[in-house]
């Protein structure tokens, strides 16, 4: 299995678990400063590598009068503090191919989102700029899917690639984790991630309505992805979740993620000795 690195950080071919987490998007740049520290003090103590994560720009919310975030320019401006104050490397997604080229002068990952992951011209675009890329299996797509996308990042010379699995479509507005989707990507040899928060969403519901996601479900299904055999996992956290400016239905509070993070550490201790690179 290729393994990925990320300044410093291994993730894939039987290296500890990784953590991808920040706020769903980029709000005020005190919150996101000050959330991206606590997140570093919580990942210090449980001993686990960390990315932040946190959009510049919501591109597919379903009402024109929700927030969709700072922007590119601005947001990687945050961003970039975040990487200078903390020293951690940042993800962010592209939602068009010319954000491509400023999006690699900040970003460490460049995140390909779930509904865009077939659209060749922004995937090559993204590949092009030698970053690592991480694509968010659309939920539409069978994990086999995934290959053919692969292949598009290769043709340009670029091996750097990770894996998303978010949560297929089960009927209308609900999606389900398959746990056979995390093998089965794993096979084609290059690191798998799971999106634990996204996949507990309630679509159709508005993600400030209490109705809009189940994170009580967040501790089975990020324990079974992890003894699934994933290299890392994606947890969108912040402080106060009812007043977030998006997603606030669905993600995990920050004052639990030290909780979470130390059960799914033992879980990966136990299991990656039994997986194959």
């Amino acid at each position: 299995m290729h393994v990925v690195e990320v300044n410093g950080i291994q993730i894939g071919g039987g290296m500890p678990l990784v953590l991808i987490a920040g706020p769903c998007v980029i709000e005020e740049e005190s919150l996101v400063l000050d959330t991206a520290g606590q997140i570093k003090e919580i990942v210090d103590r449980v001993g686990i590598p960390w990315i932040f994560k946190s959009s510049y720009q919501k591109d597919n919310r379903s009402s024109v009068e929700y927030y969709q975030g700072p922007g590119l320019e601005k947001g990687l401006k945050i961003l970039q503090k975040v990487k200078e104050t903390y020293g951690v490397p940042v993800l962010s997604d592209i939602h068009d191919r010319c954000q491509a080229e400023p999006a690699a002068e900040v970003l460490d990952i460049i995140q390909i989102p779930a509904y865009l992951s077939m659209q060749t011209s922004i995937t090559l675009a993204a590949a092009r700029t030698g970053k690592v890329i991480n694509v968010k299996k659309g939920q539409f797509l069978h994990p086999k899917d995934v290959e053919k996308i692969i292949r598009k990042i290769e043709s340009t010379g670029n091996h750097q690639i990770i894996l998303t699995e978010r949560g297929s479509v089960f009927g209308y507005h609900n999606l389900v984790v398959d746990m056979r989707s995390f093998p089965i990507m794993r096979s084609y040899g290059y690191p798998v991630m799971f999106d634990v928060t996204h996949s507990i969403r309630i679509y159709g519901v508005p993600s400030s309505d209490a109705a809009g996601g189940e994170p009580w479900f967040v501790p089975y299904l990020a324990r079974a992805g992890v003894a699934a055999g994933v290299d890392a996992l994606f947890v969108e956290t912040h402080p106060d979740c009812k007043n977030a400016l998006c997603d606030a239905a669905s993600m995990w509070p920050l004052q639990k993620l030290e909780e979470l993070l130390i059960q799914v550490k033992k879980v990966d201790e136990m299991v990656k000795p039994w997986l194959s690179h």
